[in-house]
């Protein structure tokens, strides 16, 4: 039975929204795309690199991180927009919104 969920859709946007979250605990605010596996594995999302790159590059295009690439990973890094949008004073749309009570951020 198909009740009308993009499951497909809310996974990136809370894959995306994770990957925030850890880029905002990270002392330099950056981590490389090899790195994000494990955090969205904590959440069940069990995505390959390239699928992560999309995240990424699709982040990035809309101001949400910066990404430099060394060799076959990318390094993104937490921008103000970044910011913005887990603190709840502007939100990105695509990337899911966090909850009220975010301790430390």
């Amino acid at each position: 039975m198909n009740l009308g969920i993009d499951y497909a859709n809310l996974q990136r946007e809370e894959a995306r929204l994770i990957i925030l979250k850890e880029l905002a605990i990270q002392p330099n605010e950056s981590l490389s795309s090899s790195m994000m596996e494990p955090a969205l594995n904590r959440f069940a999302i069990y995505q390959e690199r390239p699928w992560i790159h999309q995240q990424l590059d699709w982040m990035a295009n809309m101001g949400a991180v910066t990404l430099v690439e060394a060799g076959t990973v990318k390094i993104a890094s937490l921008t103000p927009a970044g910011w913005r949008h887990l603190r709840r004073q502007q939100f990105i749309d695509g990337i899911k919104r966090p909850s009220a009570t975010q301790p430390g951020v």
